[in-house]
């Protein structure tokens, strides 16, 4: 929602001998904390993360965080951030204050590119590449017990999915996949629901177009894809 802000951050730094480019990794290290939003966390926020107003009031907000001042250590353009679904996590730094001026890689987009599975989200690909085997091992190493739904669990997750995602492409590729929209095959929602973007376009262009109009007229979360996929059908 418009209105939140970060309560929770968690993330795994693996810096090199030269830069995240090349040379040789040093063991990961995890930075996480939980952060004071500016705002009291909604219950519907808990519901989904399972952190309370009680939980985050004697602590710092994220500009004063250990995990802030480690963002910004590493905020340079020799280095890479990875996320995934990108554009929401950096909105919401960007609430905080913070934007990154390094390399992206968002693990969700690149997903899509390489894996040939019915979902993308983290979750799935977690059970669906086997990263759940490794992640008692990586807990260990970091000293840290493995919770799901939050953020540290999360970080782990992310950290062995680039790990396989590095194993088959290198950061360059990774990157630039980052940035490629992919030519989406069905409808997830609306009254086509469940049919082919190349029916739909057979039998009622005019939805398409309307689709992609409201898309291009939204100011913010835009669906590049379906975006990608009208415009291929429909031209541009």
């Amino acid at each position: 929602m418009a209105e939140d802000r970060l309560c929770q951050i968690a993330f795994l730094t693996e810096e090199r001998e030269a830069t995240l480019f090349g040379g040789e990794a040093k063991p990961p290290k995890l930075c996480a904390d939980l952060c004071k939003p500016p705002l009291p966390i909604s219950f519907e926020a808990m519901s989904v993360n399972h952190i309370t107003n009680e939980m985050v009031e004697d602590k710092p907000i994220f500009a004063q965080s250990q995990s802030a001042k480690e963002l910004e250590r590493l905020n340079a353009p020799r280095n890479m951030l990875a996320i995934h679904n990108a554009p929401f996590d950096l909105a919401m730094l960007a609430k905080e204050g913070f934007r990154w001026r390094g390399q992206v890689l968002d693990t969700l987009r690149a997903a899509r590119h390489i894996y040939d599975t019915e979902s993308h989200a983290l979750q799935y690909l977690r059970y669906a590449l086997g990263l759940y085997r490794m992640e008692a091992d990586l807990a260990k190493s970091l000293r840290v017990k493995l919770e799901s739904h939050n953020a540290v669990g999360d970080a782990l997750v992310l950290y062995l999915l680039a790990r396989d995602m590095l194993a088959r492409r290198s950061v360059e590729e990774l990157i630039e996949l980052s940035r490629k929209p992919i030519k989406l095959e069905r409808i997830r929602f609306g009254k086509y629901k469940g049919k082919s973007f190349e029916e739909i376009a057979k039998g009622d262009p005019g939805y398409l177009r309307w689709l992609v109009k409201s898309e291009r007229e939204s100011k913010t979360d835009q669906n590049v894809d379906l975006i990608y996929t009208i415009d291929c059908l429909l031209g541009k």
